[in-house]
């Protein structure tokens, strides 16, 4: 079936661009954003998700304001042409690698963006994530951008006027796509297993550089995925993709301090080696947590490529305190930090999802809240 974008030269198969490479329920093509003025008054995220096989497109917009975390969530049918709208919300791309635009209409439900993205950095092209089962069954396999930036807009809550000023106000975005959980899952005779993940995403922005450091670790904490680098900003008029500029560590590691009865970062430490063999320290100061609920990440409403119809739309307001710590919507989260390099002082979050058991840290079972070694 041809659509509006096979008249571009962007044609990776034989295929029209309509037909996903496979027919798997579980691919899905995703942008994702994040946001957060370096006074921490405020924390924004977004996301749009494509189900091309489910047929469904899916998006979220979420701000942490005076305590509160407000979300507004659409979601509906895919058309063929891949639209990059879904009722109030939408991404423009007005230069791609350099400029995004995210927009969520106040009108449909009184929270609402109009927001500039403009980037900082190259475009970096993250280790590809797969894991199999040991029965041989592709679980995962998906490639992800990661990009820093700005933001410059305006965000609306109600009767609230939030100016994000582009000088004050960080950003970081990705972009990933391939095969994912997401939606209700087939249903198989093969025995079911606790899922075990302990992942660590930590993006930072300084003055003059940017940082970023990622890890995924099995449960006896034999790590199956791992990246770590320095990378520069942009030089006026150099490509925003394509390169890679970044300087990339090794040896890394880290030392968490977690808060009790819960599966997060109190404070943190992570450690890596330069090419010369000289450290690199990062000290980080957790300021707030944000649930990635609300962005539609393990919603029991809104999770990704769910099924509601030719269009719902809704909204949510939950203050931070209110959460549940130790439900499975509340785990996947990053946490809002405050970050130390060499003396100087950046900003960013730690993502973490830490689901069953991992030696290493002490957690035990599947959310079990954790708890220092008797």
């Amino acid at each position: 079936m041809l659509t509006p974008f096979d008249d571009f030269p962007i044609h990776p198969s034989a295929d029209p661009i309509a037909h996903p490479a496979t027919g798997d329920p579980n691919h899905y093509d995703r942008y994702w954003f994040n946001g957060q003025a370096k006074d921490g008054s405020f924390f924004l995220a977004g996301a749009m998700g494509h189900y091309p096989v489910r047929g469904v497109v899916d998006a979220a917009f979420s701000v942490v304001y005076e305590g509160i975390e407000h979300s507004v969530f659409a979601s509906g049918f895919m058309p063929l042409d891949r639209t990059t709208a879904v009722g109030p919300l939408r991404v423009e791309v007005p230069e791609p690698m350099r400029t995004i635009r995210l927009v969520a209409d106040r009108g449909a439900t009184g929270i609402g963006c109009d927001l500039t993205f403009r980037a900082r950095t190259v475009a970096i092209e993250e280790p590809r994530q797969r894991l199999v089962s040991p029965e041989g069954v592709l679980i995962m396999d998906h490639t992800r951008l990661t990009q820093w930036g700005s933001w410059e807009g305006t965000i609306w809550i109600d009767g609230t006027t939030i100016d994000v000023d582009p000088a004050q106000t960080i950003a970081t975005r990705d972009r990933s796509w391939g095969v994912r959980a997401v939606g209700q899952q087939l249903a198989t005779q093969r025995a079911q297993r606790v899922p075990q993940v302990h992942w660590h995403w930590l993006p930072l922005h300084f003055d003059d550089f940017c940082t970023h450091m990622a890890l995924h670790e099995r449960t006896h904490g034999d790590r199956w995925l791992e990246a770590a680098m320095i990378v520069p900003l942009l030089e006026p008029g150099a490509p925003a993709c394509g390169y890679d500029p970044a300087t990339h560590l090794t040896d890394l590691s880290y030392d968490i301090k977690w808060e009790p009865g819960r599966r997060e970062m109190a404070s943190a430490t992570f450690f890596a080696n330069r090419p010369d063999g000289s450290e690199v320290r990062i000290d980080l100061e957790k300021l707030y947590t944000f649930r990635m609920r609300g962005i539609g990440y393990s919603h029991p409403h809104w999770s990704h490529g769910s099924s509601h119809g030719e269009l719902e739309v809704g909204r949510e307001d939950i203050a931070l305190d209110a959460f549940d710590p130790l439900d499975l919507s509340s785990l996947h989260l990053q946490n809002i930090v405050r970050a130390t390099i060499d003396g100087q002082v950046g900003h960013g979050v730690l993502e973490q999802i830490v689901l069953g058991d991992h030696e290493p840290t002490g957690h035990r079972g599947f959310t079990d809240g954790w708890a220092p070694s008797a």
